[in-house]
């Protein structure tokens, strides 16, 4: 059950659509995982505010490694981001990074604030980066 996890504040984002349009966060979120190798087995997304005045969105993205989700603020120009993928077939942490990385260049962020846990189980072994 080891594994990264990311959790992710991006400020002062350049792209409004993806954050406003519940379908373009939807094929953003969704095509990051796929292009990263992860395995998509669901997705639920949902918008806030009215269809002429859109006030964000929220959405998961359900991984057979795990999960992401993003939830986003266009007129803050701010999105979070929850990203964790386990390493039980494989080490997965590649394809975490270039799903993060494709999503951080789709938002175009000035401001980043990151923060890695490394998940694991007690009793597991130790942490890829001490061995």
């Amino acid at each position: 059950m080891e594994g990264l996890h990311i959790l992710a504040e991006f400020g002062q984002c350049a792209a409004v659509e993806a954050m406003a349009s519940t379908r373009a966060l939807e094929v953003l979120c969704v095509s990051a995982c796929r292009e990263a190798g992860l395995t998509v087995v669901g997705q639920l997304f949902h918008a806030f505010g009215l269809p002429a005045a859109p006030a964000g969105a929220t959405g998961a993205v359900i991984l057979a490694e795990s999960h992401l989700t993003v939830h986003t603020w266009p007129e803050q120009g701010a999105v979070t981001l929850d990203l964790y993928v386990c390493n039980f077939s494989r080490d997965n942490r590649d394809a975490a990074e270039m799903a993060y990385a494709r999503l951080l260049e789709a938002f175009r962020p000035v401001d980043v604030h990151r923060r890695d846990i490394w998940r694991t189980y007690p009793g597991l072994g130790p942490h890829p980066e001490k061995v």
